[in-house]
């Protein structure tokens, strides 16, 4: 596949996505009046936990500390009963300590804004650094999860077998003004169309151009 057929599929995604009410589309409402804090800490209690958990974990401890020093302030004990049933969450509590106590001690209190410093952090990996660059500072990144990684692939736009591949691999193909949409667009299809399990082949708007249809056509129902 080459890069104007994936930039023609980015723009069938961006047509469709909002009908499909994907968890995503609801968080993206709310995360454009939250500071970086908020969207780091929120980045990191969703790994391996859905949408749905992760939007009102976040809610119920930002009500208790919503900046580096406040959080500081909390026990583990109060960050973890906070989030949970966030998966993971007695880690993630630690985590969200330790990345508070950074951020005031190494960065005079404010997340940083470039990929080196944001990946210094305690718990703070690829996926979650350029979360914080694409939302929180406007820069352009490209945040490969589980979804972009999985339909990516099954596209035949890219062929990796890790999360870092994919990234490098849309990184070289795709211009850098398309690089903050692609998250948000292919979360928001894997999470309601192009599923790990039975994808809905038959109502997907993008049939015509996927490796994966063409390949299971005679499997799909």
């Amino acid at each position: 596949m080459d890069t104007e057929t994936f930039l023609k599929i980015m723009e069938i995604l961006e047509d469709e996505f909002e009908k499909w009410k994907a968890p995503v589309v609801s968080l993206m409402e709310k995360r454009d009046k939250r500071t970086p804090f908020q969207i780091l800490i929120s980045t990191i209690i969703s790994a391996r936990t859905k949408d749905e958990v992760t939007a009102k974990a976040s809610k119920n401890l930002f009500k208790l500390a919503d900046n580096p020093k406040d959080m500081l302030k909390l026990s583990e004990k109060d960050i973890a009963k906070a989030i949970y049933p966030a998966g993971f969450y007695r880690n993630k509590a630690k985590v969200i300590k330790e990345v508070a106590k950074d951020i005031i001690e190494k960065y005079d209190g404010k997340v940083p804004d470039n990929l080196d410093d944001l990946l210094k952090l305690k718990g703070v990996g690829r996926k979650t650094a350029n979360l914080v660059l694409a939302l929180s500072f406007k820069k352009p990144a490209i945040c490969v999860d589980t979804h972009v990684h999985r339909i990516t692939n099954r596209l035949g736009f890219v062929d990796s077998k890790n999360p870092e591949e994919t990234e490098r691999q849309l990184m070289e193909k795709v211009p850098i003004e398309y690089w903050n949409k692609i998250n948000d667009l292919f979360v928001a299809f894997g999470q309601t169309i192009c599923k790990p399990i039975k994808p809905k082949c038959n109502i997907c708007p993008i049939t015509q151009y996927c490796c994966y249809y063409k390949e299971n056509l005679n499997k799909i129902d």
